[in-house]
Parts: C-alpha cells; structure tokens; sequence
C-alpha cells in the first residue's frame, strides 16, 4: 500500500516563501495594490464563465499578468508539487523538455522546487507560448526561486514564442508533410493548456471532446522522441476528467502506455460510455488538502471572493513508444480518486479505479482515512469480491465494492 506523495517538509516550506518572494520579484505599487483582488476576481471570470470575452494574449495585459503572478501561478506552483514527487519522469543529465502552453513557466518552476534531485542535473527547456511577457516574467521569477535555493542552475531555458494550435488541419498538415525528423526531447509536458481550448466544446459533445483529445494526442506524440514521456495536467472538473479520459485512450492507440495514475491498460471505466444513465456522473480527478497553504496567499484568495479549500486536478503520464509488456506490469491494483465519505453501518468508503472498473473500497473509518487522493493499493491489501452480482455494487455509482483487509 502506497500513500499520495504530500511535499516533503523542505518543499512545503518553500512554497510557503513563495507568496513573499512574488511580492518582491513583481512590486505592485501601493495606489495599485488594492485592485489586486478585484483583477484577480475578474481574471478569474474570463478563465472560467466569461471565456469567451478574453483576449488570445491576455496576460499581455500588466493588470491581468499581476493577477495570475500573485493568485493563480502559487496555486498552480502548489497542486504541481503534490503530484510531481509522485512521477518517475525518468530525466538524465542533458535531457531535453518540452513544455508547451508554459505561460509564466510554472512546470519549471514547480520542478526545481518539488524535485531537488534534479538541480544538479544540466537540463534543457524549450517554453512554447503566445505570450512572450508572460514567460519573461516566469523566467525572472524562476531565477528568483533557483537563487533562494543557493544553488547555480544548469538549466537552460529557451522561450520560444509560437501559438499551439490543436485541430484537424494541424494534424492532417503534420501527416501530410512526411518531414519525419527524429526527435531527441525526453519529456514533453502540458500543463493547464487545453481547457483554454476544449471550453468552447458544450458539456455533452462528447465527440468532439474525444476527437479534440485524439488530435492533442497526436500533437504531443509528434513533439516527442519514442522514448519520451508526455505529461498532461488540467484542471480537476468533469470536463476536463473526461478529456483525459479520451487523452489516455489516443495515448494507447498511438502506442503509448499510462505510466500513471492508471494501474492498468483496460479501456477507462470512466469514460462516458461506461457510466450508467441515472447514477452521479464520475470523473478521474485527484483532491488535496490546501490547509498548508501560506496565509498570505489564503487572504488574498479571500479577498477576491475565491478562496481554496482542496487543490485539484486531473493528470495522464503517458509513457515511451511501444514498451515491453510484462505479466507484473499491471497486477490488479487500484488507485485511489477520491476523499473519504461515510457509508451505512459506521463504514466508510473511497472511489478508486481498477482493470475491474470504478471500486467502491470501504473499510472502517481508520483504514480509510490512512489512504488519501492517488494512493496506490496492491492487490494483497484487499479482499476480492467471490461474484459481481446486485449485492456487491455501490447503487449510487455501479461502482464494484471491495473490502480492505
């Protein structure tokens, strides 16, 4: 049984410096600083409800560039350093990574914080975004950050301005152009960059989500050696559940395993087809407590009318080209996607994702509070139902019920 990797002590206490370094790197004068939480609030509405009135270089704008520096780039900067610890991402010394839709270089920053056994590494990074001011500014606080460590970065950070665009016509343009270079980029990441894109897509096309996601598939996929590993992570809401849903399924097709979170390479019980009509939709997602997150950054949240009480997010590693497959590869263990809830009979229970399908594992109220969102169980941690009829399944969900031991 594998518990979710929290940020380590040292980690978390950077992040908590993180608020205080912002402040000092991007200095808003004080007759500006009361718009803060009203810029933050608005940039807020165009990311979420109002979509559609953004500008394609909004974060050109300095009003909207503060807002994301201060609110949303810490938050982004926490949820990254629960997950990365998690990730094998296999990097070496002189190791390429492609970062696309990097915005104010959030991935390379939450790198250096999260995983401090590859400071000494000599990395190289290619950014891709529309916005060149954006990234110049999460360059600058990069460097901040590598300075507050005392170490000298071996980084290299390139910026490469250039508009990612994901549609048919781009992926016919890639087919058709038989260029065929070889790759030599080992890691190929895309954080929070699709929802900008399938958000115009209406909650129940789910054809068009899943073609969106078989052509980010395949852009990625083209981006990467074959050895490579490609990392996508959204936001944790049911849309964007369902789109790595598809993503993993395009991922397989192209011949690319799930490294994680998925402990198997059966088709995704959660993708919609599999769902029964009439029970609560379920979506992959990964919840986290953000009670260590810095005072600071929690009044500021409050006073935009946006406060926190979980991170969340939704993420797929998919691994190299056409691996080696081994019978102990997948070995029938479930991982964990959801918080604990109480169920009849002072029982409790959590959500958690199988080769069986979605798993309903309960157990008392200790065994499950021990486990936490991402969690891995072994197969030996829990009792495997003898049938699947009527009694074994949760009614609200369909999901097959297991025991802990």
């Amino acid at each position: 049984m594998h518990q979710g990797n929290y940020p380590s002590l040292k980690t978390s206490k950077f992040l908590n410096s993180i608020p205080e370094l912002i402040s000092k790197t991007f200095p808003i004068p004080g007759r500006f600083r009361s718009a803060l939480p009203a810029d933050i609030a608005e940039l807020s509405r165009l990311l979420t409800n109002n979509r559609g009135e953004r500008a394609l270089s909004y974060l050109g704008q300095k009003n909207y560039l503060s807002a994301y520096l201060y609110y949303f780039l810490p938050w982004n900067l926490f949820r990254l350093c629960f997950l990365l610890p998690s990730l094998d991402l296999k990097l070496s010394a002189g190791n390429t990574i492609t970062d696309l839709g990097s915005g104010p270089l959030t991935f390379v920053s939450a790198l250096w914080i999260a995983r401090p056994d590859l400071r000494s590494l000599p990395l190289e990074f290619n950014c891709v975004d529309r916005t060149l001011s954006v990234m110049e500014a999460g360059k600058k606080l990069f460097n901040a950050i590598s300075n507050e460590t005392g170490i000298d970065s071996k980084w290299k950070i390139n910026l490469i301005k250039k508009e990612i665009k994901i549609d048919k016509k781009t992926k016919t343009e890639r087919h058709s152009s038989g260029k065929g270079e070889k790759k030599s980029v080992s890691l190929v990441c895309a954080v929070n960059l699709f929802n900008e894109m399938y958000d115009r897509i209406p909650h129940n096309n789910i054809n068009k989500l899943k073609e969106m996601a078989e052509t980010a598939a395949f852009y990625m996929h083209e981006e990467a050696a074959a050895e490579a590993l490609i990392l996508t992570v959204e936001p944790g809401i049911p849309q964007s559940g369902r789109f790595i849903s598809f993503l993993r399924n395009a991922f397989i097709e192209l011949g690319r395993l799930p490294a994680s979170p998925c402990t198997h390479i059966d088709d995704c019980p959660l993708l919609p087809r599999h769902q029964k009509a009439g029970v609560k939709q379920r979506w992959c997602h990964f919840a986290f407590d953000a009670a260590g997150v810095p005072k600071d950054l929690k009044r500021l949240s409050a006073a935009a009318k946006l406060p926190k009480e979980r991170l969340v997010m939704s993420f797929l590693l998919a691994g190299a080209k056409n691996p080696p497959i081994t019978k102990d590869v997948f070995n029938g263990s479930i991982r964990i996607i959801s918080d604990a809830f109480p169920l009849p009979n002072q029982r409790f229970g959590r959500y958690g994702c199988s080769a069986q399908g979605l798993i309903l594992l309960t157990g008392n109220k200790n065994q499950i509070d021990k486990l936490a969102s991402l969690s891995y169980i072994e197969q030996n941690n829990f009792n495997l139902p003898v049938t699947s009829n009527k009694s074994e399944r949760d009614e609200k969900s369909g999901a097959l019920i297991m025991e802990l031991k």
